[in-house]
């Protein structure tokens, strides 16, 4: 009798056998991929730190910086009239400024003529240069000519070939009531950055046709002309002169934007930003104390869940969190602050860090003796400031061969192992299961055939019986 299916000979239930053994055979997964599950966790935990860490290191950089406690910020009395900008590093001072005279640029601005007339035929030939002299001097600039097509340019077309020409001018139409009027304007201010436009006019009338057109010689078919001039100030009662409203070459690091005449000084302050400054300290007492969180809840047990954290135990992690601590005390000589608690940078318990804004307020009056702290070596090169030395520290924990970057390697190599043990669990019950199966249906197949010969027998003995 052929066996279809497992167990039909014997009516044992192979299926059920086979799969109970196969399960016996799997036990050992459920620990591996419970300890899978824990490295890889680590590993995330690990990558965190070391990103944490060099977050930390980089900040450690910046405070090192020479410039880092160079910040400075200008102040106006009437910022209306005259702004301030400071570059990082000018000297603190203070200056009064008044305004007689803003920069300007020449305007000029035609005679009305019916909308969309043509002008006429011919050139136009535009110069930049200064009218300062009260004649033109022409600058350095190549003029610049512009055709115009017979019987074609309106006003707009004109302002359109101007403006497409790139001759340091622009141009556009004013229409009103009167018909419409060419406008044109110096890109840049100052009495140096005028123009003169002369027109080659095809019909030889200077009151007609193109003609009509010309800037020249301040006086040209009633054009009228607005000059261009500079900014006139005085700084501390000292005459200055600007061909633009910026202000800056004068003042090395200062820059003044003057945007109004005034009638009285106005007071332009440049001090020390100690606003900055601070704001620079609390980046790394934030990104400290996010560290400190991270590696407290990682290796703590909470109470309240009573659950551990991943790396509880873990001498890497636990060690770091140690040295961390000791480095935030480190001692900084030469100066006038040698630990951050002198500028009110302290650590309280659980290892948090918090700033006492009066205290870091007041070492901050002499930003000098803070960069010390922090970069000691620009004032003596055998010392090393504490923004160096936390970037040292980072490195040696995140960088390419540091601890934490070491011990994630090594959780990955932990990780690899578990994944080939769970391959070989699996390999090893494949086998068994084609094992268990062949043995099983083997015997399936015996008790088959015995039952076979004993139906046989009983048969005979049947029909032998009925015979006697």
């Amino acid at each position: 009798m052929a066996i279809t299916s497992t167990g039909m000979g014997s009516g044992v239930p192979i299926d059920t056998i086979v799969s109970q053994l196969v399960a016996l055979e799997r036990a050992p997964l459920a620990g591996l991929q419970k300890q899978a599950t824990k490295i890889q966790s680590k590993i995330s935990v690990f990558g965190t730190l070391s990103s944490m860490m060099n977050s930390l290191g980089e900040l450690g950089s910046k405070l090192a910086d020479p410039n880092a406690f160079k910040a400075v910020k200008g102040s106006s009395s009437l910022a209306a009239a005259v702004g301030v900008t400071v570059a990082t590093g000018t000297a603190p001072t203070a200056m009064s400024v008044e305004v007689s005279q803003l920069a300007r640029a020449q305007s000029t601005a035609t005679l009305a003529v019916p909308k969309d007339t043509a002008m006429g035929t011919g050139s136009l030939k535009i110069t930049l240069g200064d009218w300062s002299s009260g004649s033109f001097v022409a600058g350095d600039k190549a003029a610049v000519d512009i055709e115009i097509a017979e019987g074609e340019d309106t006003l707009t077309a004109i302002a359109a070939k101007i403006n497409a020409a790139d001759a340091g001018v622009t141009a556009t139409v004013l229409r009103d009531a009167t018909g419409e009027r060419l406008l044109m304007r110096s890109k840049e201010t100052g009495e140096a950055m005028g123009f003169e436009m002369q027109v080659t006019d095809a019909d030889g009338d200077p009151a007609a046709g193109l003609s009509r057109l010309a800037v020249q010689g301040g006086v040209a078919s009633g054009v009228q002309i607005t000059h261009g001039a500079n900014a006139l100030a005085t700084i501390n009662g000292i005459a200055i002169e600007s061909a633009s409203n910026t202000y800056k070459d004068g003042l090395p690091g200062i820059t003044l934007q003057f945007s109004q005449t005034t009638t009285a000084p106005v007071e332009i302050a440049i001090t020390n930003d100690k606003e900055a400054m601070t704001k620079t300290i609390q980046s790394f007492v934030d990104a400290y104390n996010s560290l400190n969180d991270m590696l407290s809840s990682t290796t703590g047990y909470n109470p309240d869940t009573k659950v551990a954290g991943s790396l509880q135990g873990d001498s890497t992690a636990v060690g770091l969190q140690n040295a961390l601590r000791g480095m935030m005390r480190s001692f900084t000589p030469g100066g006038e602050f040698t630990t951050l608690a002198d500028i009110g940078i302290e650590i309280k318990s659980g290892g948090k860090m918090s700033v006492d804004s009066t205290k870091l307020g007041k070492a901050l009056d002499n930003p000098e003796a803070v960069q010390n702290l922090f970069n000691a070596d620009h004032i003596d090169p055998t010392a090393q400031g504490f923004g160096e030395k936390l970037k040292t520290f980072a490195d040696g924990f995140a960088g390419a061969n540091g601890t934490l970057t070491s011990r994630a390697d090594s959780m990955r190599e932990a990780a690899k192992r578990n994944t080939k043990e769970q391959d070989k669990v699996n390999e090893r019950a494949t086998r068994a299961e084609a094992r268990f199966l062949k043995q099983y249906n083997a015997m399936d197949a015996m008790v088959s055939q015995f039952n076979s010969l004993n139906a046989f027998v009983s048969q005979q003995i049947a029909q032998w019986n009925k015979s006697s």
